[in-house]
């Protein structure tokens, strides 16, 4: 669904998110509204933010959620992923601190309706973020994480999680998220 059938200008969209009543994502002249989360779609994220807030206390990174946009300028997309992680200071799109450029990890949770864009567009426009080193897909419908880490080489890297005891060791920084804390609170039984 999108607002009309015309093209907008960053400079519009960032003037109509600030007055928004929800969020939208801007592609290049289209603004997409988002749609809304599900609960198991916050436990998720809340769970691997809390994980990686707490793992990485009194180190150099700044996690963020939902809230904080991303602007990548290569592909006019200003997007909210669910979790960012930025290895020192925020590189800020504007003057104000509501849009970054400089994650070295993504997260996004899976959705039925988001989930080919998520693994398939998004990532290629996550891909072009010279410091992004790590992209984190989680489903929200059973135990099934995608990792995709970068090599030195400049390659992604697929690496695939499915059982409740698995630990990912995460390729951006040293940690290590098991998929039972990832999970935890989710009810498998009450998926729409």
């Amino acid at each position: 669904m999108q607002l009309q059938a015309r093209s907008y200008t960053p400079e519009e969209y960032l003037q109509l998110e600030e007055q928004a009543e929800y969020k939208s994502e801007y592609r290049d002249g289209e603004i997409i509204p988002m749609t809304g989360g599900t609960t198991n779609h916050n436990e998720i994220s809340g769970n691997f933010y809390a994980n990686l807030k707490f793992g990485l206390k009194k180190q150099n990174y700044r996690v963020y959620m939902a809230d904080v946009r991303l602007w990548i300028p290569r592909y006019r997309l200003y997007t909210y992923p669910d979790v960012m992680l930025i290895e020192g200071e925020p590189i800020y799109a504007d003057r104000g601190t509501t849009t970054v450029m400089n994650p070295v990890m993504i997260t996004e949770v899976l959705s039925p309706s988001t989930q080919n864009y998520d693994q398939g567009d998004k990532f290629t426009y996550y891909r072009s973020i010279p410091e992004m080193k790590e992209y984190i897909l989680i489903s929200q419908q059973h135990y099934h994480v995608m990792q995709y880490t970068k090599t030195e080489a400049g390659k992604w890297l697929l690496s695939e999680y499915e059982m409740e005891k698995a630990s990912i060791q995460l390729g951006s920084v040293d940690l290590e998220s098991e998929l039972a804390e990832i999970y935890t609170g989710v009810d498998f039984n009450n998926i729409k």
